[in-house]
C-alpha cells in the first residue's frame, strides 16, 4: 500500500530538457531527501533508475501514443507487460472513457490482477462517472489526474469551487482516493490532505523547471 502523504512525480518526455532516466533518479532522490513517501514514474527504463537510487514505492506508467485513440497512459498489456518487469508497486492507467486501442478497461484490470497479483493499481480519471466506474471494476487507488484533460473535462482544473470535485470523488468511492493534477502550491497540497485523501502527486510544480521558469516570465510578460 502507498504511504500516505506525498508522491512526487518525476517524468521528462523525449522532448524536454531533463529526459533522462539517470536524471529522473536524481530528481527521485531529492524528493525522497526532502520526504516524500513514493514516487510516480514513466517508463520502465526511468522506474528501474529510480529504484537502484531509492526504496521508496512507485507508481509506474508507459505514456504511449496509437493511433486513433486519445487514451495514452499504460493504454495496453504491452505497456503493463514492461511495468510488471520494472518492479513497481503501483500501476497506474488511463481509466477514462475514452475509446482504447486495444483491450477493454476491465481486460486490463484482469490482466494485472492475474500476472502481478502482488501489483496494486491506480486509475487516472477525469469526471465523476469514471471514479465510480473504477471503483467497480476493483481499483486499489482512484486518481483526478485527468481531470482537464479530456475532451469532456476541457477547461476545468482541480481547484475549481475548492476541489468539488475530488469532493465528490471521496463521497462515491470506496478506494482510496489519490489527489494528482494541478496541485500547484504547498496550500493546496494542504488543503486536499485535509480534505482526506490517501496521497497527492505532485510533478511540475516539483520536477519541471521548464515549466516552472516560464510560469515566472509569463508573470511579467505584457505588463
Amino acid at each position: 500500500m502507498l504511504p500516505q502523504g506525498l508522491i512526487v512525480s518525476c517524468q521528462a518526455l523525449p522532448e524536454e530538457p531533463l529526459h533522462s532516466s539517470f536524471i529522473m533518479s536524481k530528481m527521485a532522490l531529492a524528493a525522497y531527501q526532502a520526504g516524500a513517501k513514493g514516487i510516480r514514474a514513466n517508463t520502465k527504463e526511468d522506474i528501474i533508475a529510480i529504484k537502484e537510487e531509492i526504496s521508496l514505492p512507485v507508481i509506474g506508467i508507459v505514456k504511449r501514443d496509437y493511433e486513433g485513440s486519445k487514451v495514452f497512459i499504460t493504454a495496453t498489456s504491452k505497456e503493463v507487460d514492461e511495468l510488471i518487469e520494472s518492479g513497481c508497486e503501483v500501476i497506474a492507467l488511463d481509466a477514462t472513457k475514452q475509446e482504447r486501442p486495444k483491450e477493454s478497461l476491465e481486460e486490463l484490470v484482469s490482466y494485472i490482477r492475474e500476472h502481478a497479483p502482488n501489483v496494486e493499481i491506480m486509475a487516472d480519471v477525469s469526471d465523476l462517472e469514471e471514479a465510480v466506474n473504477a471503483d467497480k471494476l476493483g481499483f486499489d487507488y482512484v486518481g483526478t489526474t485527468l481531470r482537464g484533460y479530456t475532451e469532456y473535462t476541457k477547461g476545468h482544473v482541480l481547484y475549481e469551487n475548492d476541489f468539488q470535485f475530488l469532493k465528490d470523488v471521496l463521497s462515491n468511492v470506496n478506494a482510496k482516493v489519490i489527489a494528482e493534477g494541478n496541485v500547484i502550491t504547498p496550500e493546496m497540497f494542504k488543503r486536499v490532505t485535509d480534505l482526506g485523501v490517501h496521497c497527492t502527486v505532485v510533478g511540475g510544480a516539483i520536477t519541471r523547471p521548464l515549466e516552472i521558469a516560464k510560469r515566472f516570465i509569463k508573470e511579467i510578460e505584457g505588463k
